[in-house]
């Protein structure tokens, strides 16, 4: 019995890449040494899993930046305003379009599916000239093979890269991607004529968009685009990867009716209607890729439940043609569960990685085949009764509370123009208003504070004392540079989601459990074991002391339950949204208590409300309503004269652009800049929005600095749109990536265009 792995986290266990990476984009470390670290993780992780006993390993999934980049750079598809002149795609043309560059923007960064995975969306249009300008597929199959590994290369499938993309500036927005399908697949052709003649035997194609409700005409595109392929695929055994849903029954029928491939990878954690399908007709001689490990969560597999799924499958597809895998890339867990040393142990006995899940995929393999790991098996059924039964998941009384939500729609007593009007005398704010999203250029100085203080080696007096010159520091910052509402800078907050976690019961911590999030950004989420409440207060006493070093209006800085959610390995013995709820009450009662404190503008960002959307649009309304409902519960108990802030950023927005209104909100900051104002549009369509809004004038995620007249160019833009007395000035997400170098004459550069703008709609008065 056979086994695959989708994909394989690329980071390493300790972010070796991610700091091979900052090292070489600070100019600290060459090409060669960057290349030399991801080599040896590579060529680590192709002989774990050789070593494990996986069949089907994957190549081409490590990517420096994401795998539809990748794609880009394969397809010779860059944009023109980063002078390629043709030839191999280097770092510097690579980088540039992810990070942007001194002279020009980086490309539009949005979110991979519904997982907090970003890609560098494509810039396509009609006149692109397309051309195999990247051979690192085959380059990395190679570099697998010299080192006796024998590697399935991955490519992003031609569909999925056009469905994926967007038109260029200056391109009708109405354009087909689709009608470029053509175009791209002799590059695809060359790509694999050359793996071919390295020696490839089986090629996979993810396709994830087939889950995504795919009308006639884009069904239509995959059976054109693999017919297309079909000669050149000849001799090669080919798989198409789905995957993070159910894969509809007409895109079903589609897939499996196309007879160039020879076997089909379904997500059969997230997909279980896919399960049914398959039991109803699967095509005979082809080959099924069970994705019964989960590989976006970190749950111990429950190895008898699949085993038996398994052996149902077995008798429809043939053991021969049935291969266990992973339900996704393990790109969206942690890396190996061994380096958690401080763990507790019952929990730990609950969990398993990257690593470990390449264990169980194997197991659950030699089990069908009649090798099954009797010891193994058996800790696994002890490890998911320990769960079940532990005291530690339940708490009764915060259960009780949250069921005793249903009913009740948690809306503030008073609409939002009239809170709105409270405020304004209460904060006594300009037109266009400046603020920021909340954090501050993390220092190595302050990282340093933070680490110290956790290893016990400075007392909580010092950490205390050096978190309060520190926040004294951001404050002056903001006064000289005459923003008028101010943040604290978080500088006691390595990870907004981490921060809280670590505060309210239910959630575990890991050390080392880092998850990418996009090119060197990683990410520790917390571990939602069990129920969710809050013991006592989490940022009262920061919020209050930043507060009492200005006049200003000062921030409270909270993250939103959906996005805690998000951002979070959530426990899955219970319905997503319940969870929710529970998180919810417990910002709720940190939201009453910022403002018996004094704190007059609190925010609760919900980055992640819209990445959290289903993938099948019948799924879309139930998941909306528990969402806005959690949103609206933490702050529906507040005076109107308490401005309630959120903030969401890279994701498409304008498709709930009606739930967005529906949270009520007195004030959304949301990204902008980077999308190519895409936001707007949905403004300019007509959609009426009374609250405050403050579209992102400025990409935080680039080192590039942009000009007081381009800001300026910005806000008029929004101006045309929005009314004056609602629009606020702010960057399009928060500054703790980027250095303080860099932090400075940006905000400068905003404040003088809010500045200038105030005085020309003074005088045209």
């Amino acid at each position: 019995m056979a086994s695959h792995i989708v994909g394989y986290p690329r980071m390493g266990a300790k972010r070796e890449l991610k700091f091979a990476m900052e090292s070489f984009w600070d100019g600290k470390s060459s090409a060669e040494e960057l290349q030399k670290v991801a080599a040896d993780l590579r060529s680590s992780i192709w002989k774990q899993m050789d070593a494990a006993g996986i069949k089907y390993i994957p190549s081409n999934t490590f990517a420096y930046y994401d795998q539809v980049l990748d794609t880009t750079a394969m397809l010779g598809a860059v944009p023109a305003r980063y002078g390629w002149d043709g030839g191999e795609i280097g770092f510097d043309i690579y980088f540039s379009m992810a990070r942007g560059n001194a002279s020009v923007p980086a490309m539009e960064m949005t979110k991979w599916f519904d997982t907090n995975y970003h890609y560098i969306v494509p810039e396509l249009g009609p006149n692109v000239k397309f051309s195999y300008a990247s051979h690192k597929a085959v380059n990395e199959y190679k570099e697998a093979k010299a080192i006796g590994v024998e590697t399935v290369p991955v490519l992003v499938g031609p569909v999925s890269y056009l469905l994926l993309s967007k038109p260029a500036k200056g391109v009708e927005k109405t354009f087909s991607m689709l009608s470029l399908l053509g175009k791209i697949i002799p590059v695809y052709k060359e790509v694999i004529c050359e793996l071919k003649a390295a020696g490839v035997s089986w090629i996979q194609f993810d396709e994830p968009t087939f889950v995504t409700d795919p009308d006639s005409h884009k069904l239509q595109a995959f059976v054109e685009a693999y017919s297309e392929l079909e000669l050149s695929l000849s001799g090669m055994s080919v798989i198409i990867e789905t995957y993070f849903a159910d894969v509809p029954a007409e895109a079903y029928r589609t897939l499996t009716s196309m007879k160039c491939i020879t076997g089909f990878g379904f997500d059969l954690v997230r997909g279980t209607k896919t399960l049914d399908l398959i039991k109803d007709n699967f095509p005979k001689g082809k080959y099924l890729f069970a994705g019964v490990v989960d590989g976006r969560n970190i749950w111990a597999n429950d190895l008898a439940a699949s085993l038996c799924t398994l052996e149902e499958l077995e008798g429809i597809v043939g053991k021969d043609k049935l291969v266990v895998s992973t339900s996704c890339s393990l790109l969206h867990t942690a890396v190996d569960l061994i380096n958690e040393t401080k763990l507790d142990k019952e929990i730990k006995s609950w969990l398993a990685f990257a690593a470990q899940k390449v264990v169980e995929v194997n197991a659950l393999a030699k089990a069908l085949a009649g090798q099954k790991d009797e010891e193994f098996f058996s800790a696994n059924t002890a490890a998911q009764a320990s769960r079940k039964f532990s005291p530690r998941v339940t708490n009764e009384a915060v259960q009780k509370a949250a069921a005793a939500l249903k009913g009740s729609y948690h809306r503030r007593s008073t609409n939002v123009s009239a809170r709105l009007d409270a405020q304004k005398n209460k904060l006594n704010l300009p037109i266009l208003p400046t603020t920021t999203i909340g954090s501050f250029p993390q220092t190595i100085e302050l990282r340093r504070v933070r680490r110290e203080y956790k290893a016990k080696k400075i007392s909580e007096e010092e950490y205390i004392m050096a978190i309060k010159e520190e926040i004294n520091r951001v404050v002056k910052l903001q006064e000289e540079l005459d923003i008028d509402v101010l943040v604290h800078g978080e500088p006691e907050r390595n990870d907004m989601v981490e921060y809280f976690g670590e505060q309210l019961s239910g959630f575990a911590f890991t050390a080392n459990g880092w998850v990418q999030s996009y090119g060197s950004r990683c990410v520790k989420p917390p571990i939602i074991y069990g129920d969710v409440s809050r013991p006592k207060p989490m940022t009262v006493f920061w919020s209050s002391t930043a507060q009492s070093m200005t006049s200003r209006p000062m921030k409270g800085m909270l993250t939103g339950p959906v996005t805690i959610l998000n951002w979070s390995f959530v426990r899955n013995d219970q319905p997503r949204f319940e969870t929710c709820y529970q998180i919810a009450l417990a910002i709720k009662d940190e939201v009453e208590d910022l403002e018996k404190a004094g704190i007059n503008v609190i925010q609760i960002d919900e980055a992640a409300l819209r990445e959290g959307l289903p993938l099948r649009k019948s799924e879309h309304a139930f998941y909306l309503d528990w969402a806005v409902h959690s949103f609206r519960i933490t702050n529906c108990g507040v005076k109107d004269t308490t401005q309630i802030h959120t903030h969401m950023c890279y994701s498409n927005f304008n498709d709930i652009i009606h739930s967005i209104i529906d949270m009520d909100a007195d004030v959304i900051t949301i990204e902008n800049s980077r999308s190519d104002e895409k936001l707007l549009s949905v403004f300019r369509e007509g959609v009426k929005y009374g609250a405050g809004i403050g579209p992102g004038v400025y990409d935080i995620h680039s080192p590039r600095i942009p000009s007081t007249e381009e800001i300026a160019d910005r806000i008029n833009k929004m101006l045309a749109v929005l009314e004056s007395n609602i629009l606020w000035v702010n960057p399009d997400c928060g500054l703790k990536t980027r250095k303080y170098a860099e932090v400075k004459p940006a905000l400068q550069n905003m404040i003088a265009a809010a500045k200038l703008l105030r005085t020309q709609m003074a005088s045209a008065k």
